[in-house]
C-alpha cells in the first residue's frame, strides 16, 4: 500500500504539472481559438466578445489555469473544435482504435526484438549477429513515417496485397465494416509500428547477454560441462529478461510517437491523427486532451514495469515493495 500509495502521489503532481505547462504553452502561442472556431467567418463584434468569453480568452492566465484545473477534476475536457463534440467522447473513441494498433505492434516488436537479441547475442561476430545489428542500425536511423510510406508503397502499391489505408473502406460506416475488412487495414501499420519497435529491445538484448556470457560465473559454467543454448537459458536469459521487460514498458512514449507519424501515413482513424488534425486545425481543447491522455499512457506503461519486477524478481518483491 505504501509503494502504491507513493506511485499514485506522483501520478497526480505529473498530471497537475503537465496540465499547467500544455496549458501555459498554448496560451503563450499564436493560436487563437475563437478564430480557429469561426473558420474565417464574418461576425461582428458583439458576437466575436460572447465566443470570446466562452472560451476565456479575455481572462487572465492564472484565472484560466483555474478554471482548466478544475474543470479537469470534474472531468471536464471541453468540446473539440472539429469534432464538435465533449473531448472525452472523441479521445475515447480514437484511443481505442489506437489502442489496438499499439498492443498489438508493442507485443510484436517485443517477442520478436527479445529473440533476434538472444540469437544475435548467443552468435557473437557471426554473420547472424551482424545482419542483425545492420537491421537494427538502418531502422533506428529511420524515420517510421519513412518506413510506413516504403511498406505502403510494397505491400499496397506494387503487389496490391492489401488497402491503401484508412480503418475500414471507404463509404463504409465504422460500425457497418467487417471484421477481415477491420483487419487489413490494421495489417501494414501494425508491421510499421513492430519493424521500427523491434531495433532497440534487438540490440539492447544483443548487448546484454553478450556481457553476460563473458562473466566469470558463466565461464565457470561452461568449465563444467554447460554449453549452446542450454548455457544461454539457464545463465542468460534469467538475467536479460528484467532489464529487457523494463526497456519494452519504458518505449510507451516512443510507440506513441510513432503511431502520430505511422496513423498519418496510413489515414489510420487513431489519436496520433486526431493529434496532427487539432494541432494544424487549432482545436486548443482536443490537443490539451491528448497531451494528457499521452501522459497517462507514459505513466502506465513506467507503473507496469514496476509491477512485473514483482513477478520476476523476488528480490525486488523482498527489498523495494516492503521497504
Amino acid at each position: 500500500m505504501k509503494y502504491f500509495g507513493y506511485k499514485i502521489v506522483r501520478f497526480i503532481i505529473l498530471m497537475i504539472a503537465v496540465a499547467i505547462f500544455s496549458f501555459v504553452l498554448l496560451d503563450l502561442s499564436p493560436i487563437d481559438p475563437v478564430s480557429a472556431y469561426l473558420k474565417g467567418a464574418a461576425v461582428s463584434e458583439a458576437q466575436r466578445q460572447i465566443l470570446e468569453q466562452y472560451f476565456g480568452t479575455n481572462v487572465p492566465l492564472p484565472t484560466k489555469i483555474y478554471h482548466w484545473l478544475l474543470d479537469l477534476i470534474q472531468g471536464n475536457l471541453g468540446t473539440s473544435l472539429i469534432y464538435r463534440a465533449p473531448v472525452i467522447d472523441v479521445i475515447i473513441q480514437k484511443f481505442s482504435a489506437s489502442f489496438v494498433l499499439m498492443a498489438i505492434s508493442w507485443i510484436f516488436s517485443g517477442i520478436i526484438g527479445f529473440a533476434l537479441g538472444v540469437v544475435a547475442g548467443k552468435n557473437k561476430g557471426s554473420w547472424i549477429d551482424k545482419a542483425v545489428k545492420v537491421y537494427c542500425y538502418a531502422i533506428q536511423s529511420a524515420p517510421s513515417f519513412w518506413v510506413g510510406m516504403l511498406v505502403l508503397m510494397v505491400f499496397s502499391v506494387y503487389l496490391g496485397w492489401f488497402p491503401i489505408g484508412f480503418g475500414v473502406p471507404i463509404g463504409v460506416k465504422s460500425t457497418d465494416a467487417t471484421f477481415m475488412e477491420w483487419v487489413a487495414r490494421l495489417v501494414l501499420p501494425t508491421l510499421t509500428l513492430s519493424i521500427v519497435g523491434v531495433a532497440p529491445i534487438a540490440m539492447y538484448t544483443r548487448n546484454e547477454l553478450t556481457q553476460v556470457l563473458s562473466t566469470d560465473y558463466v565461464l565457470f559454467a561452461k568449465s563444467r560441462g554447460e554449453k549452446g543454448w542450454d548455457l544461454v537459458k539457464n545463465h542468460g536469459i534469467r538475467n536479460i529478461l528484467l532489464p529487457a521487460i523494463t526497456l519494452q514498458f519504458l518505449s510507451f512514449s516512443e510507440l506513441f510517437g510513432g503511431a502520430v507519424m505511422v496513423e498519418q501515413v496510413f489515414s489510420y482513424p487513431g489519436i496520433g491523427q486526431t493529434a496532427v488534425a487539432a494541432g494544424l486545425q487549432n482545436d486548443v481543447p482536443l490537443f490539451l486532451g491528448i497531451v494528457l491522455i499521452s501522459a497517462i499512457f507514459v505513466f502506465v506503461g513506467n507503473l507496469l514495469a514496476d509491477i512485473s519486477y514483482y513477478f520476476i524478481d523476488p528480490r525486488i518483491k523482498e527489498n523495494e515493495f516492503n521497504d
